[in-house]
């Protein structure tokens, strides 16, 4: 305990997301906190995007979610992407910061824990591997992986392949979205007995239209999952 004082004097902890000095590791000091927009209260049940007024219990879904069929069962976000929120998926994203996976699985942890079940098995949406190469590791994987150990429940970080190296999702609309990853994954050779019968749980870092999301899930299925949820740190939503 001594040599934890001391090092805490040397080394005080630090906001996650400013540097600023702050309490307890892996925190956000009091400004950065005012600026992170954390989903709570009334949410899609399908998205995880806030919804006006209060949670009643009742299942309900956002408009998008009223239009578009989604193939998995239900979803939820943790954060909303803007903000401190962005930086910081950035910063997991862009700048090699795997530190930020601690936060970031607790967070995950409060707004998933309705969607894990005791055989829910806990899966990344994955990189081609030329994108691997270049960024060295996938965010979404250390997301799964440090949720899964919240979560007391197994990961599968190979679950799925990028079969197809598809573009970038920026700048398409929703169509072009859907089309730019139709049949881009696949469960990996060998691994449907993981999933089979049992439920599936996707983690990605951001949800824009779900277009990824939903190409994961159809792959899952097809390989007999149970059932998929998804979960995601940021949701790119509407202001309730």
């Amino acid at each position: 305990m001594g040599l934890q004082a001391a090092l805490r004097l040397i080394y005080p902890p630090l906001c996650i997301a400013c540097d600023g000095q702050v309490a307890t590791e892996f925190g956000l000091c009091t400004d950065c906190w005012q600026t992170t927009p954390f989903i709570g209260g009334a949410v899609c049940d399908c998205c995880g995007a806030p919804l006006p007024g209060e949670d009643d219990g009742r299942a309900a879904q956002c408009d998008d979610c009223l239009t578009l069929a989604r193939p998995w069962s239900r979803g939820r976000a943790a954060l909303q992407y803007r903000d401190t929120a962005r930086q910081l998926v950035m910063a997991l994203k862009h700048a090699d910061r795997l530190d930020l996976a601690v936060p970031a699985a607790q967070w995950l942890m409060r707004a998933a824990s309705p969607l894990i079940a005791p055989d829910t098995v806990i899966a990344p949406v994955p990189l081609h591997w030329l994108r691997m190469v270049r960024r060295k590791y996938n965010q979404s994987a250390v997301l799964a992986q440090a949720l899964a150990r919240q979560a007391g429940r197994p990961a599968c970080p190979d679950l799925l392949i990028r079969h197809r190296n598809t573009r970038s999702q920026e700048g398409r609309d929703r169509d072009g979205r859907f089309r730019n990853v139709e049949g881009a994954f696949r469960v990996r050779p060998g691994r449907d007995w993981v999933i089979a019968g049992r439920p599936v749980l996707l983690v990605d870092d951001v949800m824009t239209s779900g277009a990824t999301l939903s190409a994961c899930t159809e792959a899952c299925l097809a390989a007999g999952a149970a059932r998929v949820d998804v979960v995601v740190l940021c949701r790119v939503a509407k202001e309730a």
